[in-house]
This record gives C-alpha cells, structure tokens and sequence, in this order.
C-alpha cells in the first residue's frame, strides 16, 4: 500500500504539473478555452491534481514511519 500511495501521489503530482503549464501556454497564447473547457477550469483542475498528489505522498511518508 505504501509503494503504492508513492507511485499515485508522484503520477497525480506530474499530471498535475502538465495540466497546469498547458493551461498557462494556452492562455499565454490567447486562447480562452481548450477542448471545450476553460482554460481557468484546466488550471484549477491541475491545482487539484497537485493538492492530491502532495497528500498522497505525505499520507505515504507517514506511513512509512509509523510502528
């Protein structure tokens, strides 16, 4: 379970970050919407996906330590 909540926390963090730099490259250049969704939309979306993978790899370093 551990090795596990490593690997989503590091995967949601990494899509996360993507989403965020597309969000930002299509605003940047003009573009208010992008696949049918707003760009604000894709940038809060990745916000969460970087919130989620923050909690997941802090839920797993404490459970690594835990007796």
């Amino acid at each position: 379970m551990t090795a596990a909540t490593g690997w989503l926390g590091r995967i949601a963090g990494i899509a996360g970050l993507l989403l965020c730099a597309l969000a930002v490259v299509a605003r940047i250049t003009g573009h208010y919407t992008l696949g049918g969704f707003q760009v604000g939309t894709l940038l809060e979306a990745g916000i969460a996906g970087l919130a989620a993978g923050c909690f997941l790899l802090l839920w797993n370093a404490g459970g690594a330590r835990s007796p």
